[in-house]
């Protein structure tokens, strides 16, 4: 695990397993590639080329290995300030911490004055290098690939990502490169918080990621829309791993009219399915907007807890004004999360960062937090005296006791005569005594309503 000299609480977690980053220029089949090794539909894949321009890593295992396989953006020629620089840039980075590198070329359009650049390049950089000719399906293929010798990089493996045809030869080399296997760490007792980063475009998210670890992970720059898959990284902080994924900006759905765009919101949706904490990345000089409200209720109705991270705070003149705008809107559009934690932040100048973990720890406690059957119903008894059941149909509803089965997210279940007809008003008295008896604000609540006459018998069954 290699330390951040930043914060030494801190520490990028690689699970000390073996790396292999798949690199080329672009459109050559990387993530498809990407996606045949790693056994599943992880990477986005289309015919455009530079759809990704992120790193992303999967574990998988190859050649009975355990190892992290990496997708790179498509190394290209140009200037590092450009988007394809920073892209560039990227991907030598995860050539730097690769074990060995699988450089792709494409045997259809044969080699480029840019793959004999890059092949020099990755000679340089002494790694492993295993040489891929994808696209060289069908009777011609492995003719095709052979002009990949040229490269002065050994043997070309023919394989076709898209077709699966030439794989099992290409793991059988990746095994053989891969350093020696040592002993695996002893599990701490630490669980893995699963967390996901999302918001609308441009609003700081990737920024934000790569202040969290410490390192430039993610491209960042004024262009919005930079990140157009969801990336996962993990690391370490006082309390233990944190799995984070960062995703593509969510714009109102009819403002999207590319269909890459849909795959990249899809796997936003996704990673918010997968994870148990929400960090909602807002630009604090626009606030709270419709299309935030609407992320929020999503991860409500997916049953996630969320974090309200207020970016760009620095950049806010009035602050006190911001603050009462994020505070009305949430009072009146997102009453299901009354409560939720919000931490205004610089992601770019690292402000106020140091506040937003401890905020996704103790959102994430209440969120698993499970209430004992006695002091639920102490609680519930309490709220029935105070406010007396209303009548329905000319008959008194009788309510007579809650438990509460699970949590992530906290679930009641209330039985009694006639309980599934209890009115929305009662319910939402009981969900906000509920969280402010427990303790429970920022996370979402169920409230499953039984009813029967032996409510006793139904619990048996």
């Amino acid at each position: 695990m290699a330390r951040d000299p930043e914060n030494p609480a801190r520490h990028r977690d690689t699970s000390g397993l073996p790396v292999v980053a798949i690199l080329g220029r672009p459109n050559v089949g990387k993530s498809s590639l990407f996606n045949r090794l790693v056994g599943r539909r992880i990477a986005i894949v289309d015919d455009t080329p530079g759809v990704t321009r992120d790193r992303k890593e999967a574990e998988t295992q190859i050649a009975g290995r355990n190892l992290l396989l990496v997708d790179t953006a498509g190394l290209e020629e140009a200037a590092p300030e450009t988007l394809f620089g920073r892209m560039r840039a990227s991907s030598e980075a995860a050539l730097e911490q690769a074990d060995v590198a699988v450089f792709v070329v494409d045997a259809k359009s044969g080699i480029t004055a840019s793959d004999r650049a890059f092949a020099n390049w990755l000679r340089r950089a002494r790694r492993p290098v295993i040489l891929v000719a994808n696209k060289a399906e069908g009777r011609g293929g492995a003719q095709a690939a052979m002009e990949a010798y040229e490269l002065g990089l050994g043997d070309p493996i023919a394989v076709s990502a898209e077709h699966n045809e030439g794989i099992a030869g290409l793991m059988e080399a990746i095994g053989e490169h891969l350093p020696e296997e040592v002993p695996e760490p002893e599990e701490g007792e630490a669980k893995l918080l699963r967390l996901a980063i999302l918001g609308r475009p441009n609003a700081g998210k990737s920024t934000l990621l790569n202040t969290l670890l410490g390192e430039e992970r993610m491209i960042t720059g004024p262009e919005p829309g930079l990140t157009r898959d969801a990336i996962a990284a993990v690391f370490q902080d006082e309390v233990g791993p944190i799995r984070i994924v960062d995703t593509a900006g969510m714009r109102k759905r009819a403002r999207i009219t590319h269909r890459l765009e849909e795959m990249s919101v899809a796997s936003s949706i996704s990673a918010l399915r997968e994870a148990e904490v929400v960090i909602l990345v807002l630009d604090a000089n626009l606030g709270l907007e419709e299309q935030d409200i609407r992320i929020a209720r999503l991860a409500e109705r997916e049953g996630r807890a969320v974090v309200i991270a207020l970016n760009k705070w620095d950049s806010v003149e009035d602050r006190a004004a911001a603050r009462n705008r994020v505070a009305d809107t949430l009072e009146t559009s997102l009453n299901q999360l009354r409560g939720i934690e919000v931490v205004t932040i610089s992601a770019a100048t690292g402000a106020g960062v140091d506040k937003l973990m401890p905020a996704v720890r103790r959102t994430h406690e209440r969120w698993n937090r499970r209430i004992g059957t006695g002091a639920l119903n102490r609680w519930f008894a309490q709220m029935l005296e105070r406010h007396q059941l209303p009548l329905v149909d000319g008959k008194r509803l009788k309510l007579r006791y809650a438990t509460m089965p699970k949590a992530r997210p906290p679930t009641i279940v209330i039985f009694g005569t006639r309980a599934e007809q209890l009115p929305l008003d009662y319910q939402r008295y009981l969900f906000n005594g509920f969280r402010e008896e427990f303790d429970m604000p920022g996370v979402p609540i169920r409230l499953q309503l039984r009813g029967t006459e032996n409510p006793y018998a139904e619990e048996t069954d």
